[in-house]
């Protein structure tokens, strides 16, 4: 495995575009952009701000950053180094700044959620959606980028709008049977919508493009429901990542569970190998034969206070393969521990067990490689064939605290974003 030079950067800021060829990279209010082969400079744009927020357009030909307190956006051209857009939202402010997948339109929500603006680049129109809901994953592109599904608030009620992103005329809007809906998400060949209630109430809904309700779907009544969704490549599957630490699977076609996940503090699956991360040998993670690590292997478990909001319980993360073969999940109060399944034979295949807290996975888009980090100099990477990890062989305490992987084309590989101890160190 090959590593670069260290780069600076602030706010974890470094994306590669999606076509894989460019890497961009803030430096307070200066944007860099690097060739990905040779890591020389291409472009330096120069912000009005400090970079609160950067992201590529869908083709790699523009860059867009965004700097929250001043409410202001600037858009570079890579083809076009000294044409620029700014985007001045004004006294309503701004609170996130987004691409349409056509790459030519811009999405602003104001504070307080008051609307979103709709710029063009191309034709310098501004459109304007009112009421948009202030929720973590209010609003979601279908995978061919014809539509956008948004989650609005009024009168107490929650609906959904579907917009068609061509010229942004409304297609559908209904009222969800949610209380308070917290996400929605499409599946990835763009037929279903998936929409969940908040952490109070286990409820999972199911909707058709033309906004008809295909099924609901609800494990229990208590308190503490959904914490995270997420679809299979292939659409054929939804799973559901619970307060309860279980992951229920769905499938595409009665929308009923198939089966359930549960993260045990004991592991007496033989069919399973555990992992554990050993101090004194850096570069390997060993598996845990039964001299070493005999089963039942015991997980340690972190008991949240029930006194603190959002508690560290339940699953936090979950993740498909490009090939949709495994899933990866995260389970917060063992936040120490990743799990793979087997989504084919539909058990446990892997435990990986580390010294400390897992922050991030990531899969490889090619292949059936999961890529993990835990906040100290080492990569680690999971595959059928076993488990390794790398030290990141650079001076002055790097700390390895997020992944990225990159691209929609065949070139696409698994890029590593990572972030220093220190903002300003190299």
């Amino acid at each position: 495995m090959n590593f670069s030079e260290v780069f600076k950067q602030s706010n974890q800021l470094c994306k590669v575009s999606p076509d894989g060829k460019y890497l961009a990279t803030c430096v307070q209010y200066r944007l860099v952009v690097r060739d990905v082969s040779t890591l020389q400079i291409l472009q330096l744009y120069t912000c009005l701000d400090q970079i609160s927020h950067m992201d590529w357009s869908s083709d790699s030909l523009f860059i867009l950053c965004a700097m929250y307190k001043r409410g202001l956006v600037q858009v570079w051209s890579l083809e076009q180094p000294d044409w620029h857009c700014k985007i001045d939202e004004g006294s309503i402010g701004l609170v996130s700044s987004r691409w349409s997948p056509d790459g030519r339109h811009i999405l602003n929500t104001t504070e307080f959620h008051l609307r979103v603006t709709v710029w063009s680049l191309c034709t310098k129109a501004v459109s304007y959606i009112k009421y948009p809901k202030a929720c973590s994953k209010g609003i979601d592109f279908s995978r061919d980028g014809c539509y956008m599904a948004l989650a609005e608030r009024r009168d107490c009620k929650d609906y959904v709008s579907v917009f068609v992103c061509d010229d942004w005329h409304l297609l559908r809007h209904f009222e969800t049977e949610t209380q308070d809906l917290a996400g929605l998400e499409w599946s990835p060949n763009g037929c279903v919508l998936a929409v969940w209630d908040s952490c109070l109430e286990y409820k999972v809904l199911l909707y058709s493009l033309d906004g008809r309700l295909l099924s609901t779907y609800s494990a229990y009544e208590w308190s503490l429901g959904v914490k995270s969704v997420t679809w299979s490549p292939s659409s054929q599957f939804l799973a559901i990542g619970s307060y309860d630490e279980k992951v229920r699977i769905l499938n595409h076609i009665t929308w009923k569970k198939i089966t359930q996940f549960e993260h045990p503090s004991t592991i007496n699956n033989t069919k399973a190998v555990v992992y554990k991360e050993v101090e004194r040998r850096p570069f390997l993670l060993l598996p845990a034969p039964d001299e070493i690590c005999p089963l039942p292997v015991q997980i340690p478990v972190v008991k949240p206070d029930p006194d603190r909001a959002n508690p560290k319980i339940g699953i936090s993360s979950l993740a498909f393969s490009a090939d949709g073969r495994y899933l990866a999940t995260k389970n917060d109060n063992m936040a120490s521990v990743a799990w793979v399944w087997d989504m084919q034979k539909m058990n446990l295949v892997a435990v990986l067990e580390h010294t400390s807290a897992v922050k991030c996975f990531q899969w490889d888009p090619k292949h059936p490689r999961l890529a993990l980090c835990t906040g100290n100099a080492k990569l680690y990477l999971w595959s059928p064939a076993g488990c390794v990890s790398v030290q990141v062989p650079a001076e002055g305490g790097f700390q390895v605290q997020s992944l990225r992987k990159t691209g929609n084309t065949p070139q696409s590989q698994l890029q590593l974003k990572f972030s220093l101890c220190f903002e300003t160190a190299v």
